[in-house]
């Protein structure tokens, strides 16, 4: 949410809206507020509304009880988390490809490689030599959309992110084993 808001917020031309009172700044407004859970969670479900992403980015339940804490709790939990990441200024900030899921998975898979005594390329294409197939094959910011890219290992995903980067390209892969 912050980095969302952050990086979009107020930019006509951004892939994703972040409506009105639904930037990161409404939440930091939140601190103290007896309803924070309930009103985070109606602030995230105005963005996922806006955006076509019901269900997927509204799915957390920031005033369950269960596992934030009841009253006062909750209200102290959910404030200091606001708290941590609102002296952070992530405008500037950029993932290669913005694509911070899939950049988490692989340094995870990276790190899990390492840790297990195993090549990392026994469980993933590392994204090095992605980017060097993705240029072999052909596959630039001026590739059309009606080229695809196949990747028979399909470990992690990691050519299919590349190609996809590189070019608006149909990239697909054989299912997972």
């Amino acid at each position: 949410m912050k980095y969302i808001s952050d990086r979009y917020a107020g930019d006509s031309y951004a892939p994703i809206v972040v409506p009105e009172g639904c930037a990161f700044d409404q939440l930091v407004g939140l601190k103290g507020d007896k309803e924070i859970g309930d009103k985070i969670n109606k602030i995230i479900g105005r963005l996922a509304e806006k955006n076509g992403l019901k269900g997927v980015i509204d799915v957390a339940d920031f005033n369950d009880e269960d596992r934030l804490g009841k009253g006062k709790d909750m209200v102290d939990r959910l404030s200091k988390l606001v708290a941590i990441f609102s002296g952070l200024n992530l405008r500037a900030n950029r993932a290669e490809g913005d694509d911070l899921l899939g950049d988490a998975y692989e340094y995870l898979m990276r790190h899990f490689a390492t840790e297990s005594g195993k090549s990392k390329g026994q469980f993933y294409t590392p994204a090095k030599v992605s980017r060097i197939l993705a240029k072999v094959v052909g596959v630039t910011d001026q590739t059309p959309q009606d080229r695809t890219v196949y990747d028979p290992t399909c470990a992690a995903l990691c050519l299919r992110r590349t190609a996809a980067r590189r070019a608006i390209v149909r990239a697909w892969s054989r299912p997972a084993r």
